[in-house]
């Protein structure tokens, strides 16, 4: 299959090539994409009080947003969540943590909590996000169990300077290239619907590319009220569905997955999105805005002809 370069996938987002875009990318979907609706969950274990100012996010200590905020909430609960997200069939459980970067002492912590999510639910990924993370932070956590390491680009590299000052793409890709020099999946995605142009949102699809990970989340802006972007207002559906069509034909086999933003489409919405391209999903609370709930998506991807459960079940 012939490769989309930059110019075609710019020219393809224009509105009187819009059925061809989700055309294309619907079979690209059909010739490239696994039939297996992968499901995630994941626990917001440890909310608040972030030191970064990403313009989007209700964690940031930088807005005053109500956000509900507490400290490390420890491996029992991680514990309970990787339990319930085995019996809902998910693929894999992610540990999210707010903040800049995890201490020594955090570090830790997380590692004794994987270690006794593997024992208690041995089938089920292990997958976490927890900001930017060194080589030597990566080691101890691969030793521990963990499989995936999460870090979103969030948008293009020309728009991310706009969106957050307190670090950039370049740190970003420091954590993920370190992570795949030591052999983790790699989760990076990012947000739609944060004021990018048709080329910003070509770059972005091309700079995930470029990485190559192993799975893409898809959020769309959630505005939330005292963030900067909270009076951006929801992204036209129609702009989600032709977002995903460019994602899917840049990157023709990676899992495109539903993340935050979910909530605020309708099942119409979804469906064509799936028909473009998305192939997973996190399902369940996600950290400051409700998740999908598992048994709605899975019929959906029932329905477009995936299979949806955990492997071998």
């Amino acid at each position: 299959m012939k490769e989309i370069d930059r110019e075609e996938a710019l020219a393809l987002l224009k509105l009187e090539r819009r059925g061809e875009l989700r055309e294309r990318a619907h079979k690209v979907t059909e010739q490239c994409v696994e039939k297996h609706f992968d499901f995630c969950s994941i626990i917001n274990a440890r909310s608040g009080r972030c030191s970064e100012n990403c313009k989007w996010c209700a964690q940031s200590a930088h807005w005053k947003t109500g956000c509900e905020t507490y400290g490390w909430v420890g491996t029992e609960a991680c514990v309970k969540a990787a339990k319930e997200a085995a019996a809902n069939g998910a693929d894999r459980i992610g540990i999210v943590t707010s903040g800049r970067c995890l201490s020594p002492e955090d570090v830790d912590n997380v590692c004794a909590a994987l270690e006794a999510m593997r024992k208690a639910a041995p089938d089920i990924c292990l997958c976490a996000s927890l900001g930017l993370l060194s080589e030597e932070d990566l080691i101890k956590l691969r030793a521990a169990g963990l499989q995936r390491v999460h870090c979103n680009l969030e948008t293009a590299p020309s728009l991310f300077p706009s969106l957050c000052t307190t670090h950039t793409t370049a740190d970003k890709l420091a954590t993920i290239h370190a992570a795949k020099r030591l052999g983790f999946q790699i989760c990076c995605g990012g947000i739609i619907g944060m004021g990018e142009t048709d080329g910003q949102l070509v770059e972005f699809a091309f700079a995930l590319k470029e990485i190559a990970p192993d799975s893409i989340p898809v959020n769309v802006l959630h505005p939330i009220e005292g963030t900067p972007l909270g009076n951006r207002g929801i992204l036209d559906p129609e702009r989600v569905v032709d977002s995903v069509a460019l994602l899917r034909l840049v990157n023709p086999s990676t899992p495109l997955r539903f993340a935050g933003g979910r909530r605020d489409m309708t099942d119409e919405t979804a469906a064509k999105c799936i028909y473009v391209g998305m192939s997973a999903g996190i399902a369940g609370p996600l950290l400051t805005t409700p998740g999908a709930d598992f048994d709605d998506d899975r019929e959906l991807a029932l329905w477009a002809g995936y299979t949806a459960g955990r492997r071998g079940q």
